[in-house]
């Protein structure tokens, strides 16, 4: 490109009517080192060297945040669609890297659209019902794990319980809870703590034996799995394996009063579907009450 002065690309971006922002990935705080003046409009006006994960928990809150949040560490372009004052938008992740570099460095952060579905255009509108459908997807996830949410699994039990109460099958559900973790965020955040439930809720899916195993995080610091066993007595010995796979995480946790990482703990019980007067809902509720008792 000839007779082009690249210094004045700043004021071209400065003048686009669509928000732009650039995220430098390097540093561990994903500081936002470009924000045009469209960003403003959002109240995004104070954006410039602040924190990514700030600046977009302010602007879509924090369930979206932490999707987001979790896209940056993919390294791939991802859209998100957003609705504002009637208007839909698309929010749109690209990653960036220089042409002498393999790594990618930055992600460019753009809002696409500012309109109605129907003055879309057709790239953009296709964009936009492929993220709506991918948001619909995620109804059932818990946005920080991406486990089954509490109302997912409990579906999930409903419709299992029946099944095993037709053939008189045994079912099991498995109640981990993280120790001390309200300590956890004291001493290391929210951010941080999102990614330790994260690769917790990984670790304990790895453990799971069967394609009829599920796992669903409730509310809180806990975790729940259900299993299709005819072996009881294996059981306990499930749940012992995945505590201690959580365990060799080795998520270091200063102020944990078992040990010095994120560790789990557990109840068990193990009922013959339709064999006494527990219905799916009784079933998961006595857990948790078994939970709840000292000692």
């Amino acid at each position: 490109m000839k007779d082009f002065d690249q210094g004045i690309l700043p004021q071209v971006i400065d003048a686009a009517t669509e928000p732009v922002m650039v995220v430098r990935l390097d540093d561990s705080d994903w500081p936002v080192v470009l924000a045009n003046a469209a960003c403003r409009a959002l109240g995004a006006d104070d954006a410039l060297d602040r924190p990514f994960a700030d600046v977009i928990e302010g602007l879509v809150g924090r369930d979206l945040a932490l999707e987001i949040s979790e896209s940056f560490r993919t390294r791939r372009e991802t859209s998100f669609p957003l609705e504002t004052g009637g208007n839909e938008y698309l929010l749109t992740l690209k990653p960036l890297s220089l042409p002498e570099e393999a790594t990618v460095r930055y992600y460019d952060v753009f809002w696409r659209g500012g309109s109605t579905p129907a003055a879309l255009a057709p790239a953009a509108r296709e964009d936009l019902l492929n993220a709506k459908q991918r948001i619909r997807d995620l109804t059932r996830e818990d946005p920080v794990t991406g486990l089954l949410n509490e109302r997912a699994f409990r579906d999930v039990l409903e419709h299992d319980w029946a099944v095993a109460s037709r053939e008189k099958s045994v079912l099991a559900l498995m109640l981990f809870s993280l120790d001390d973790f309200d300590a956890y965020v004291e001493v290391f955040g929210h951010h941080a703590s999102a990614s330790c439930l994260r690769r917790v809720g990984r670790a304990v899916r790895r453990c799971l034996r069967r394609a009829s195993d599920v796992v669903g995080a409730l509310d809180g610091a806990r975790l729940v799995v259900l299993s299709h066993t005819s072996d009881e007595s294996g059981v306990e010995e499930f749940a012992s394996r995945i505590a201690a796979s959580v365990r060799e995480l080795g998520l270091h946790h200063p102020r944990s009063s078992k040990e010095k990482f994120i560790t789990l703990s557990y109840v068990v019980s193990v009922v013959t579907a339709g064999g006494g007067h527990e219905d799916a809902a009784g079933f998961l509720d006595s857990v948790l009450e078994k939970a709840s008792e000292p000692g």
